[in-house]
């Protein structure tokens, strides 16, 4: 049996990791049949992929649908399967084997072509969502997690640098220095609940065991807060059809801290500290000025601040 890769995987791959993510690709067919043989599996339907995950619809032996997902471990993903087996499948993807040296998993088969970003009504997709994250955020962090308070100090410490980008726009400046500037306020008590990090439409997919399942962790420690921002700008078409964006970004806002019971001020310090992080990001990448999509959140959500 031979796996056939993705040529956009690969394309993928090499985009952020150059020649390493290519070599990657290219060992992937191998890694597969490993995993094949080691875990007893077959393949059950065409191979699917993320940003740099490949996931190959299997059986286990004793004819259990399943999904064996592939990826190269880094900092975002060595610890999926640790996040996953302390969830055990409360509003997520349930974890059935792991290989933490090679970042290989085994997973609960869910629908792979039907997530929230279909479903209609985004504010009805906006209500599982939260519940499924008010399910996970129950959950305290596990030993060796990524910190919230070493990510956000980090932050703080990259601020002055990117003020410094000569093509930055006074406005920029402006909302890095005001994102920033709740931050430091907050760092000093970042939270210990588990995070996804990435909870957003396309991340919850439907399911037998459950309606609906999130998938794709990027397990952190921290403040609740911190989850919210990509559930408020995905969909963002949405938002800027409501003729209203302020007032579309607070509905979806509020839902949300309701939903899972948070103080207002310190999810929206939280949020414009998520803006501040996707910015930095942005800035160090070379863009020329910040997300406008990322400035309308924080000009909404400062409202609640």
């Amino acid at each position: 049996m031979r796996i056939k890769i993705p040529e956009a995987l690969t394309e993928s791959l090499v985009h952020y990791d150059g020649e390493a993510g290519r070599a990657w690709a290219e060992g992937l067919p191998a890694l597969a049949e490993r995993y094949f043989d080691e875990w007893d599996l077959r393949p059950d339907g065409e191979p699917g992929h993320g940003v740099c995950a490949l996931v190959l619809p299997v059986l286990r032996a004793d004819g259990t649908r399943g999904a064996l997902k592939l990826q190269p471990v880094n900092e975002e993903t060595a610890d999926e399967a640790l996040a996953l087996r302390t969830w055990a499948g409360d509003g997520c993807v349930r974890l059935l084997d792991a290989d933490p040296e090679t970042g290989t998993m085994l997973l609960e088969r869910l629908e792979a072509g039907r997530s929230l970003a279909g479903v209609p009504d985004v504010m009805k997709a906006l209500e599982v969502l939260t519940g499924l994250l008010r399910g996970l955020v129950a959950h305290p962090a596990p030993e060796g997690v990524r910190r919230l308070g070493d990510i956000a100090q980090a932050m703080l410490e990259d601020v002055e640098g990117a003020l410094e980008r000569v093509y930055l726009m006074e406005r920029d400046r402006y909302w890095l220095r005001w994102c920033a500037a709740a931050v430091a306020e907050l760092v000093p008590e970042p939270g210990d609940r588990l995070l996804h990090w990435d909870l957003h439409y396309d991340n919850v997919l439907a399911a037998d065991r459950e309606p609906w399942l999130a998938i794709d962790p990027k397990p952190l420690a921290g403040d609740p807060g911190f989850d919210l921002l990509p559930a408020l700008h995905n969909r963002w078409d949405e938002v800027v059809t409501s003729g209203d964006v302020p007032r579309a970004v607070l509905r979806r806002f509020d839902l949300m801290v309701d939903g899972l019971g948070l103080d207002p001020r310190r999810a929206a310090g939280w949020t414009l500290g998520r803006v501040l992080q996707n910015c930095l990001w942005d800035v160090k990448a070379g863009a020329v000025g910040l997300s406008e999509i990322q400035v309308r959140v924080a000009e909404a959500v400062r409202a609640r601040w």
